[in-house]
């Protein structure tokens, strides 16, 4: 079992920046892949970015490439999301994710924190 816990959402200015954090508990979460995933109103949620489990390999989606940066510190189980130049579009609750297998794109992931809200105002 994993659980995760997001914080560090708010309310900024577009190009501004925020930076999400996910702790993570569990007794191997060490050994987990874990991504970030979003959802805006009335859109299904969408991949963002993922991290393997020894921070070797990280893949972004087209949209957020260059503008975010996702890393992993598995002494402190934290992973967390630097947001750069961030667009109003980037606005929605985002997501981490835990998952046995390092997974980009639609594929599932095994557990989810409860989500942090985005919001960039023009």
């Amino acid at each position: 079992q994993v659980q995760l816990v997001e914080s560090g959402g708010g309310s900024v200015q577009a190009g501004g920046s925020l930076r999400l954090s996910c702790a993570a508990s569990g007794r191997t979460v060490s050994s987990y892949a874990l991504g970030w995933f979003r959802q805006a109103p009335g859109k299904e949620r969408e991949f963002v970015t993922a991290i393997s489990w020894s921070g070797g390999s990280t893949y972004y989606s087209t949209s957020v490439n260059g503008r975010f940066t996702i890393s992993r510190d598995n002494i402190k189980n934290m992973v967390y999301l630097q947001m750069n130049s961030l667009k109003p579009e980037d606005t929605a609750v985002y997501y981490c994710a835990a998952n046995p297998t390092f997974e980009v794109g639609g594929h599932p992931y095994e557990y989810w924190g409860q989500g942090t809200q985005v919001t960039v105002s023009p």
